[in-house]
């Protein structure tokens, strides 16, 4: 399995892709007309524009979300083997959570975890 592998691989998932849009584009029937270009929300129709700015502070709360439910992810795959590795395991994750900890502490002094 040398470079020619890979290349073979990339070459037959740019195929089957393009293939299979291609397919899709000459066999189905497109329509175009008023509704499909609305934005979908709950079925209920749209009143105004449907480009509004959110407040940022949505992203931000929704980004460290992500961050600590990631931080959970990886703690399931040490407390596996966290007694076959020992101390080392333990002190590894004390490291991780110091960091993490430190990330949270950074996002409360900045005020990204007050909701609005």
């Amino acid at each position: 399995m040398g470079p020619g592998s890979l290349i073979a691989l990339i070459l037959a998932a740019v195929a089957f892709s393009a293939g299979g849009i291609a397919v899709a584009k000459f066999l189905t029937k497109g329509s175009t007309n008023a509704q499909k270009g609305e934005a979908y929300e709950c079925g209920i129709p749209t009143q105004g524009s449907p480009w509004k700015q959110f407040n940022v502070g949505y992203y931000l709360f929704a980004l460290i979300f992500l961050i600590f439910d990631v931080e959970l992810v990886f703690m399931y795959p040490w407390a596996v083997v966290v007694k076959k590795v020992g101390m080392l395991a333990l002190f590894e994750i004390l490291i991780f959570m110091f960091i993490l900890f430190m990330g949270f502490l950074y996002a409360h002094k900045k005020g990204a975890l007050k909701w609005m």
